[in-house]
């Protein structure tokens, strides 16, 4: 488990987190945005986000109600570049020659009154 809690050190001082001696942990706005937005991703947990950051789900929730109420700012949604369908312009063929349908209807008659 020790080998985890270094990783999880290293991977947070590489985000900007300050640790302190006392264990107590300083978070800049932009680590805190970092860990709503993989709660958002597809198939992601409060849970496991929170277990890689070393914080409990319930800091995280926490973190995620300041985002809703536009306190804490997430970083912009990674927006692919527009392309361009191609156009393929074909030349307008002659319609084709369709049977012709006949068909020998029967009147129907409807009487009323009669139940």
């Amino acid at each position: 488990m020790r080998f985890a809690m270094c990783a999880t050190n290293s991977f947070l001082k590489s985000l900007g987190v300050e640790i302190y001696a006392s264990g107590h942990r300083r978070w800049p706005d932009e680590a805190k945005a970092l860990a709503v937005s993989m709660t958002l991703e597809a198939g992601a947990t409060v849970n496991a986000v929170a277990e890689r950051f070393g914080i409990l789900p319930n800091q995280l929730s926490a973190w995620r109600r300041e985002a809703k109420q536009g306190k804490l700012v997430l970083p912009a949604a990674e927006v692919e570049e527009p392309v361009f369908a191609p156009l393929v312009v074909c030349e307008v063929a002659e319609e084709e020659a369709r049977p012709e349908v006949t068909s020998q209807a029967a009147p129907i008659r409807i009487i009323r009154g009669l139940l």
